[in-house]
């Protein structure tokens, strides 16, 4: 198969994951029904955020994690049709096959990079990973590696910073052999113990921390009886997303960034701690197919940055964004939910004028 038709094959199997502190990728498995994912991108977290091309943003339970091995399994989303991917063999790939790795990178959506096996059996920390020269970045962690048979011959794990197209991807064998330990405990909280390959799970640990077989101390994905809360400006903005209505498990995607839906706009909320800084923008629909509209477009948006207060109006590529800046400082809960509320109401006011107006059109998403 060319990389294309690996593509089109894999988009609606990819899956999007985000927790309060990072962002990855992760692969749905329907012969057995569950999302895989590397251990370090959920990140202790017994909930995380998942979202993809087949189901609107949900929330997923971690079963299963797997410190060694880095790699963690997770709940399917219910009542979606997600396509049927492969796992290949790890004996029959070689040095020199081409490969592919697909993945979210800087949370640009649905990214394929295709390269070659460097070499099958790189030893590293005393397991074998397979070391590939193609282009893996920060968010395609927990992506699959596929071979040119469509199969998935790897998860990718990491790379080494600062190397020119090191990556390295957990070989299919280690994939295969915590499915066949977890299956049969399926919808049980499961980690593997890193020092002696023991599964424990929550009928088998011993005083709640320790591996029954090694007696090494071990952590369960399991929810906690009260949720670690944000601090700082994030506590106050996740605050007034609650007191907004909004769901602020589902709106998080990753560090200091959150992202809600309004009517037809979506916001985007960022913080920067370095500059003090709240951002947000809220993406409306994009420029008129019309080029003779574009200009009293303009001139529209001109004249109601003059007159709304707080708010600007700009043009980024072909998206329309209506935006607002609050001094972190300056922002209390009351302060907040007050620009926060006229944001919301103000993007989902626009997005339909323009579209009205103007003829503008729908905003197109990944």
């Amino acid at each position: 198969m060319d990389s294309q038709s690996i593509i089109e094959q894999y988009q609606k199997a990819i899956i999007q994951i985000a927790t309060n502190t990072g962002t990855g990728t992760g692969f749905y498995l329907k012969e057995f029904d569950l999302i895989v994912t590397n251990d370090h991108v959920v990140a202790e977290n017994a909930e995380v955020t998942i979202a993809g091309k087949a189901f609107d943003k949900a929330l997923s339970r971690v079963w299963y994690t797997d410190r060694k091995h880095d790699l963690a399994f997770l709940e399917a989303p219910k009542n979606t049709e997600l396509p049927d991917v492969k796992l290949g063999r790890d004996e029959e790939m070689k040095d020199g096959d081409q490969v592919v790795a697909i993945g979210h990178p800087y949370g640009l959506n649905y990214t394929a990079t295709q390269g070659v096996i460097s070499k099958v059996d790189r030893i590293r920390d005393g397991l074998k990973f397979i070391q590939i020269d193609a282009a893996i970045n920060p968010g395609n962690s927990g992506g699959p590696l596929v071979n040119n048979k469509g199969e998935i011959i790897g998860v990718n794990s990491f790379i080494i910073r600062g190397g020119d197209n090191l990556g390295f991807a957990l070989p299919v064998n280690y994939l295969r052999e915590a499915l066949q330990l977890y299956v049969p405990n399926k919808g049980q909280a499961s980690t593997r113990c890193f020092s002696c390959g023991y599964l424990v799970t929550t009928t088998n640990i011993d005083s709640k921390k320790y591996c029954p077989s090694c007696g090494t101390e071990v952590k369960l994905p399991e929810i906690p009886e009260k949720e670690v809360e944000a601090v700082g400006a994030a506590k106050t903005i996740e605050e007034i997303l609650k007191e907004l209505g909004k769901d602020v498990k589902l709106a998080r995607e990753g560090a200091n960034n959150w992202s809600v839906k309004e009517g037809s706009a979506k916001i985007k909320i960022t913080y920067n701690p370095d500059n003090f800084f709240i951002a947000g923008d809220a993406y409306l629909c994009q420029l008129p197919s019309d080029a003779l509209k574009i200009k009293p477009l303009y001139q529209f948006l001109l004249e109601e940055n003059h007159r709304t207060k707080g708010l600007v109006l700009s043009c980024v590529k072909q998206n329309i964004v209506l935006s607002s800046i609050i001094y972190d400082l300056d922002m209390t809960k009351e302060s907040g939910a007050d620009i926060f509320r006229n944001l919301f109401k103000q993007a989902d006011y626009y997005d339909d004028f323009l579209k009205k107006e103007y003829s503008c059109t729908d905003r197109l998403e990944e």
